[in-house]
């Protein structure tokens, strides 16, 4: 029973893209520096890359944020089932529906072969969903 209530007072969300190399592992990224442990942070792609894209890296690095260690990693359905929030950034159907979850699609360029400035505007508009989100689905404390 208090896993049960552990899992319902901390929500997990799922940052899905194509990749899971930069849009989604720069969301995770401010998600668990901006959360800490009060949000299960997960990541996919539904063809994930073998690595994080240099530049997102840079980029989060700049904000004092680490992603340098993460790995990209293909979406599964066990991901999304377990899942409060799911948030897709542009990996279209490939993602499964589950009933009573809530679901995102946040509209943001790929940051794949863009340089550093291009990158920086991507994840400052993450930043600020991330914020909202944050406010949304957390009580205030």
């Amino acid at each position: 029973m208090t896993s049960d209530t552990a899992a319902s007072t901390t929500p997990t969300v799922l940052f899905v893209c194509v990749h899971n190399a930069g849009r989604s592992q720069m969301a995770a990224g401010y998600l668990r520096h901006l959360a800490g442990d009060r949000v299960q942070v997960l990541s996919a792609g539904s063809e994930p890359k073998d690595q994080i894209n240099p530049i997102a890296v840079e980029a989060m690095a700049e904000e004092g944020i680490d992603i340098a260690g993460n790995t990209p990693k293909v979406l599964t359905t066990e991901a999304v089932r377990e899942s409060d929030v799911v948030i897709t950034m542009g990996c279209g159907d490939a993602c499964p529906i589950f009933p009573g979850k809530r679901y995102e699609d946040w509209e943001l360029d790929d940051p794949a072969g863009q340089g550093i400035e291009s990158v920086r505007i991507i994840r400052d508009d993450i930043k600020g969903r991330i914020t909202a989100l944050l406010d949304e689905i957390l009580p205030a404390s």
